[in-house]
């Protein structure tokens, strides 16, 4: 195992030593206008400190710019992709507690559900993007058990597509770049109290203190504990989250924060049940939705993660920004869980394995760039030119452990388990990651904005099987551009197109012996977007096709072995609308088609056919009225549709439509919030594992909250 960095050690030595890092972004203001919030005014706050240029507040359910396109604060009137972004505001009226949650809103994000496992499961346009999820703009490991906890985020902007240019090493279909929460210039004190349906308790504190005059000093806390249960007997899950942030007031050009969080969660993992006796007949009867299939007894997950780290802006000149940032991050733990096998001819009992799983990863994440504001004849340019560099050591180990099947229409726990006395697994690795990038958007005629990149990265990783004794090292290199085209050709409406590429080393080697190359990405897309009501109403239409390439498939000669001759193609259309009406009316609207399949494969039988669970149609809506004849009262509705999701797999799963509801009453320092999501008590499934597990959906569910303001 390689030995801990210490967390105090690091930060100064990284700052001596001028380490390549990435900022994180905070946040302008705290919380929008009452016509926005739908709720009776509160107190007048005044401009945070903003790290990573000046961002517009929050402006609830129609956001006009963004930061994860260009690394710097753009237009969405101007910026030739697709970005959705999802605001504190909007994840509040909805009662959002996790980020899968947040994102069912965003067209293009399927509702992949792998049984509530525990993890942020995200796909979008088709691709599976779990391990793209950034905050604050710098990667994560992306093999640590990770779930956001929402409450710390300000927003959630989703960027889809092949997006290597400004963030390396990610997957085709997106990333999702989480927002912190950052201190601010006056004081608050924020704290909740929530309590619903299966034991679901949650407490919440948000904590904002100046410690000087003119309050660019200031410290920020955000907490939160909760605790709950879930529909499925035994399962069960547990967070503690703290996370103080410290900005410096180093002069008016200078902006710095400091920030650190510590999490630790524990929970018995829900891995879905047998689709024989729930969507598919079984000639033994029904099995309840409600059964747990492991064993309570071979015990749960049990994992703590630490951050510490930093965001810098200097200020050169209004045209010369520096930015720094760097971020450390560790994270270990175990995970027990027993999964689902093949089920028996009787279709009674369900053969199991169980794993017991331990844990060890850290990273150091840093970049580096600088922004410049340039004026070459009639061309203005706000150019991006960067390095970012990471290194991370990962250590999973793990026991595979015999475990009886389990009779699904009497089931008995307590089984016992039997594991092998050593690992069964344990291969630790090193990865290290270095990039340069340039980004410049360039405006020039009438309302045209053109975006050209250019992405050169370089990794190297060394894994040790401990149990075959063997070494793997594994040289990636890769370059990558992009470019866009914008016209604004009318007063609040503009046309778009655009070209991107992504890469994803493999881990890995051909029969012969010959490293994997890296998966790619490419992506065009075609756009129309509109802004009008000074704002008040934004509206999107894409349409994309997006390669994934340098798939792994069998090796149809060697058994055992993989080549990368697989190809998966996404095609489709996405619609986008937010608005913020003056009668106070605000809502979130979407719809996604797409069309993604297996375009080459060496198991032909695939071939042609749609990515597993990836859903034809998706439709959401959630609008939020504040009752003019009573202020102080909100009322939420919305819901969201889902077609069938079709794949290579036995079954298909049906599509479905849901409803959710809730229901604010406040004044100036209160809030009693009430909410009820599936509010119709639909039984549908969101997903599923494999052959051999389908994911029941959450049945109605409520919620209570009280929230004092001071």
């Amino acid at each position: 195992m390689h030995p801990k960095v210490s967390l105090l050690r690091l930060l100064p030595a990284a700052c001596l030593l001028g380490l390549p890092g990435a900022g994180a972004w905070a946040q302008q203001g705290a919380s929008a206008d009452a016509a926005t919030q739908g709720q009776p005014a509160a107190p007048v706050q005044v401009e945070a400190v903003v790290i990573y240029g000046s961002v517009q507040r929050d402006t609830g359910f129609s956001p006009t710019q963004g930061l994860s396109a260009g690394k710097a604060p753009m237009r969405l009137l101007e910026t030739p992709r697709s970005l959705s972004i999802v605001t504190r505001e909007v994840m509040d009226s909805r009662q959002i507690t996790s980020l899968q949650q947040a994102l069912q809103t965003v067209p293009g994000v399927s509702p992949v559900n792998f049984g509530r496992r525990g993890f942020d499961d995200i796909n979008i346009r088709g691709f599976r993007s779990t391990e793209s999820i950034l905050v604050d703009g710098l990667v994560q490991s992306p093999g640590m058990w990770t779930k956001l906890t929402s409450y710390a985020y300000e927003r959630f902007e989703v960027l889809k597509g092949a997006s290597s240019i400004l963030y390396g090493q990610v997957q085709p279909g997106g990333l999702v770049n989480a927002i912190s929460k950052r201190p601010e210039r006056v004081r608050r004190l924020d704290t909740g109290l929530e309590v619903g349906s299966f034991g679901q308790r949650t407490l919440s504190a948000d904590i904002n203190q100046p410690l000087s005059a003119n309050g660019r000093t200031a410290l920020r806390l955000t907490a939160q504990a909760s605790n709950g249960d879930d529909p499925t007997d035994f399962v069960y899950r547990k967070d503690r989250w703290l996370s103080p942030s410290l900005s410096i007031d180093f002069g008016r050009d200078t902006d710095f924060v400091l920030f650190s969080s510590y999490s630790k969660s524990q929970w018995l993992r829900q891995q879905g049940v047998s689709p024989y006796g729930t969507l598919l007949p079984n000639v033994n009867g029904r099995v309840p939705l409600t059964r747990f299939t492991g064993d309570p007894s071979f015990g749960g997950y049990d994992v703590e993660q630490k951050t510490l780290g930093y965001s810098l802006e200097h200020r050169f000149s209004p045209q010369l920004t520096l930015r720094q940032g760097l971020r450390y991050e560790e994270e270990s733990g175990t995970g027990n869980f027993v999964a689902n096998g093949v089920l028996q001819p009787n279709h009674r009992l369900q053969n199991r394995t169980a794993n017991r799983q331990y844990m060890d990863y850290d990273i150091l994440v840093s970049d580096t760039s600088l922004l410049a504001q340039l004026q070459t004849g009639p061309v203005r340019h706000q150019l991006v030119v960067g390095i970012d560099a990471r290194k991370g050591h990962s250590l999973l180990g793990a026991r595979a452990c015999r475990i009886a099947p389990l009779d699904l229409f009497n089931p008995v726990y307590g089984v016992a388990a039997t594991c092998p006395d050593k690992l069964t697994s344990d291969a630790p690795s090193t990865l290290s990651v270095a990039g340069l990038y340039l980004q410049d958007q360039l405006k020039f005629g009438d309302g045209w904005t053109a975006l050209l990149g250019l992405r050169h990265d370089r990794s190297k990783e060394r894994t040790e099987d401990r149990i075959r004794s063997t070494r793997l090292d594994q040289n990636s290199e890769a370059t990558v551009g992009s470019a866009g085209l914008v016209k604004e050709f009318a007063p609040g409406w503009s046309a778009y197109a655009s070209w991107a590429e992504s890469f994803l080393p493999v881990s890995g080697l051909t029969f012969g012996g010959r490293p994997f190359d890296p998966e790619t990405g490419e992506q065009w897309e075609l756009g129309l977007k509109h802004e009008a009501l000074d704002g008040r109403i934004t509206s999107s239409l894409a349409l994309f096709e997006l390669t994934r390439q340098n798939v792994t498939t069998a090796d149809q000669i060697n058994t055992g072995f993989s080549v990368q001759t697989g190809e998966q193609r996404s095609r489709g259309l996405e619609l986008e609308l937010g608005a913020r009406f003056k009668n106070g009316l605000n809502l979130t609207a979407g719809y996604a088609y797409t069309d993604a399949k297996v375009t080459r494969d060496n198991n032909g039988a695939i071939v042609g056919l749609p990515i597993n669970l990836q859903p034809r149609h998706t439709a959401s809506l959630w609008a939020l009225y504040k009752l003019p004849a009573v202020p102080a009262l909100t009322l939420g509705l919305g819901g969201r549709a889902v077609s069938e999701q079709r794949g290579s797999l036995p079954f298909t799963l049906p599509g479905y439509a849901v409803l959710d509801a809730s229901l604010s009453y406040g004044a100036p320092t209160w809030r009693l919030t009430a909410g009820v999501k599936n509010l119709l008590d639909r039984t549908y499934y969101d997903g599923a594992i494999n052959a051999n597990v389908v994911s029941p959906a959450m049945p109605r569910n409520w919620s209570l909250g009280l929230q004092l303001m001071y």
